[in-house]
């Protein structure tokens, strides 16, 4: 039999209204990470513990968890905090910030100031940035709450750059099913190839980022004016794109322009175009026959291999790949 190192304790926290698939996934990578660890030389283990605020909690698809008391997460190495469910951001503000989840914030809290390691994934990097421990750090979250998130937390430097971010002991992921990510990065951390083993037996691929999920148009509704210069910019995609010309088409200052991309979506107005002609070549791609020269012409480059070159940055992925789904 392998000898195995010390077991990592850790606290999985859960409330009511917890997102079912995020905390199954948690759950089931490190259950997983454990069961097969006996298959590589010295395996790390993980004994994990469910804590919430209540003796019994509700999951957002209304399935009951008895947890054990918050306390016994004061001692923990690793504390996770799986996200809330829902998809309404107002709703997820009111929750974060009320009274509800203060136990959680607080025990967050605490969990920092010891100097534990702290993980999150989607919307539960808001409860991380409610209790103030993202504060001057780099985090992530789902895209599509980038918007809510960069209004209320803008001492966070939020980055959809990579899935899983991890910054002075704190580790976040993005998206919903981000929760995979962030558990097999947790597993990661430990042992790179029990973590590949693992991704080998769920059949699951860990994702570099989820930028190329992002949907610009969705981030641009946050803002009217990010919406109105979502629509004349694709109006002239075609076209070479001047941002004073924008601003003026759409009545404010270049300024003001800048400011409000800036806020909503985390990028100068010309990224965000970038942006737009990425979406709109992925759809051509898909969905048309016609030639990278030809696409290129309709989203705006002269030359193809400008658009080539994009796409793989942005995506991740090859033209023929593209194409090819």
């Amino acid at each position: 039999m392998n000898d195995t190192v010390l077991a990592m304790q850790v606290a999985v926290v859960v409330y009511d209204g917890i997102f079912d698939s995020g905390l199954a996934a948690i759950l089931d990578v490190l259950s997983n990470a454990n069961e097969l660890g006996g298959q590589i030389h010295q395996p790390p283990t993980w004994n994990v513990t469910m804590v919430g605020p209540a003796p019994s909690v509700r999951t957002g698809a209304g399935l009951l968890v008895t947890p054990r008391p918050l306390a016994d997460a004061e001692a923990v190495d690793l504390l996770v905090v799986p996200a809330p469910a829902g998809s309404d951001p107002s709703a997820l503000l009111d929750h974060v910030g009320g009274d509800d989840s203060l136990s959680v914030r607080n025990l967050i809290a605490r969990t920092r100031n010891r100097g534990t390691t702290i993980a999150s994934a989607c919307a539960g990097s808001f409860l991380l940035a409610e209790a103030g421990v993202l504060d001057g750090l780099r985090a992530t979250t789902t895209w599509w709450l980038s918007p809510a998130f960069r209004a209320r937390y803008p001492r966070v430097e939020l980055d959809h750059s990579q899935m899983v971010i991890t910054c002075e002991g704190i580790t976040t992921a993005g998206a919903a099913f981000g929760h995979v990510d962030l558990a097999l990065a947790i597993v990661r951390a430990s042992s790179p190839a029990l973590a590949d083993l693992v991704a080998q037996y769920l059949v699951v691929d860990e994702r570099p980022s989820q930028s190329a999920y992002a949907i610009p148009s969705a981030l641009a509704q946050s803002d009217p004016t990010v919406a109105a210069f979502e629509r004349w910019a694709r109006e002239h995609l075609a076209e070479p794109i001047s941002v004073p010309d924008a601003a003026k088409a759409i009545g404010v200052s270049e300024r003001t322009l800048q400011r409000a991309v800036q806020r909503t979506v985390g990028s100068s107005p010309i990224r965000f175009v970038q942006d737009l002609r990425i979406e709109r070549a992925c759809h051509l791609l898909r969905t048309t026959d016609m030639s990278m020269e030809t696409i290129a012409r309709k989203v705006g480059y002269e030359h193809p291999n400008t658009l080539r070159v994009l796409l793989r940055e942005r995506t991740g992925k090859t033209t023929s790949a593209l194409r090819s789904k």
